[in-house]
């Protein structure tokens, strides 16, 4: 019986409706990098955990968590520390011969607690930050592609990779780009079919999207974008119906199809949270449940503290991803949709955008304003937050988040 995850990644043996996806990625692997993006909370790190867990036959898998890194010597250190520490053997072949800088450093130790490894480099190299792209270089790429068996490829499975881009170009812009090429060079010679290092970067942040406001949109064309499916909404029904009928709940046969209604387009934690509230409410009474039952379920929710703290995200978030005036612009226009039945036109939308351009007392021309306005549409599109649910006409995407951004927001 499949387990509820409310905000963990899931575990890869109850990851369902991904086998296709899954197997589109491992075909694309065999040629090019990859680089999945997803809206936060919509599975793309339970799919990445899937690949990193079930490897295709002749592939070493390396999963780095990057969304607190930003700079390029730090991203070397997380993925050498990985590396150590999921194949410790095999690291050893690879890098203790061959590399002064981590050669010296396994010679000195045998055994490294939790985090010592990457200690032990810093100390080993006390200019490693200034000396990244020549370790990389030469201590890194160079001796996984010499050493490696040719029947073998390193997968490095990195998640969060566009919240590095956004890190180092606030902490440190002069790198971005540097990093960027260098990176880009890496992935381009030699050729993905030729070479024994692979590539899956994953991010909740549209990474075009960020690279295309900065200038440099033109150093991810490298990746093959693979971008993680919206679950249907008889995907949902299946969720639902096979979840309560696993615990034996009883449950009218409308009731999976008016989750999927209320829920909107589906981002799969607020599936489980809302599948777990019906269940919670069959446990207090072990009558059938029915469609009342699930306007029970999204107003408990609502008002949870639980799911509070997890939809507080969506709301969080903007001030740290969008600049202004987007920012500002962005909270007006999730608040005005919020109390509407079934939207606001585009115009309507641009109207508001241009209220807090003129509030703001943002000296912009008109064409710039239509450009930002045009990609803080796209943005909210891309994160999850609006959809276009008719010709020209915006509404929240999720039927949860918007009630609760109503509750608390509008």
């Amino acid at each position: 019986m499949a387990e509820f995850y409310t905000g963990s990644p899931i575990h890869p043996d109850e990851l369902w409706f991904r086998d296709a996806f899954i197997k589109g990625l491992w075909a694309t692997l065999q040629t090019e990098h990859v680089l999945i993006t997803a809206p936060r909370r919509t599975g793309k790190t339970s799919v990445m955990d899937h690949l990193a867990d079930r490897p295709c036959q002749g592939v070493v898998t390396v999963p780095v968590f990057v969304q607190d890194l930003d700079h390029p010597g730090d991203f070397l250190l997380c993925l050498l520390d990985a590396f150590h520490d999921k194949h410790p053997s095999r690291f050893r072949s690879l890098f203790q011969v061959g590399s002064r800088w981590i050669g010296g450093v396994l010679d000195r130790v045998g055994a490294f607690e939790a985090g010592g490894f990457k200690v032990a480099l810093k100390d080993a190299s006390p200019k490693w930050r200034e000396d990244w792209k020549s370790h990389g270089d030469d201590d890194f790429f160079a001796l996984v592609r010499k050493k490696q068996d040719p029947a073998e490829r390193v997968l490095f499975i990195v998640d969060e990779f566009p919240d590095l881009v956004l890190n180092m170009h606030r902490n440190h812009p002069e790198l971005l780009r540097p990093f960027l090429a260098w990176f880009r060079g890496h992935c381009t010679k030699p050729r993905p079919r030729d070479d024994s290092i692979r590539w899956l970067l994953g991010g909740s942040v549209n990474l075009a999207s960020t690279l295309d406001s900065l200038g440099m949109i033109d150093l991810i064309n490298a990746l093959d974008e693979h971008r993680l499916p919206v679950l249907t909404p008889e995907e949902v029904m299946h969720f639902v119906r096979r979840m309560l009928t696993d615990r034996n709940v009883e449950l009218s046969e409308d009731l999976p199809a008016e989750v999927a209604r209320r829920l909107g387009r589906p981002i799969p934690m607020f599936m489980q949270m809302i599948t777990q509230d019906l269940y919670r409410i069959w446990k207090r009474t072990e009558t059938r449940l029915t469609v009342s039952d699930v306007e029970s379920a999204f107003d408990d929710l609502i008002g949870s503290s639980s799911a509070r703290d997890k939809l507080q995200h969506y709301y969080s978030r903007i001030a740290h991803y969008y600049d202004e005036p987007k920012r500002s612009a962005a909270h007006a226009l999730l608040d005005q949709l919020s109390v509407t039945g079934d939207g606001l036109a585009r115009e309507a939308l641009r109207g508001i955008f241009e209220r807090i351009v003129s509030d703001q007392g943002t000296a912009m021309p008109e064409y710039e304003r239509k450009q930002v306005f045009n990609e803080l549409l796209r943005d909210l599109e891309n994160d999850f937050y609006v959809e276009e649910v008719a010709a020209g006409r915006y509404d929240f995407a999720s039927g949860l988040l918007k009630a609760w951004w109503r509750k608390y927001y509008a």
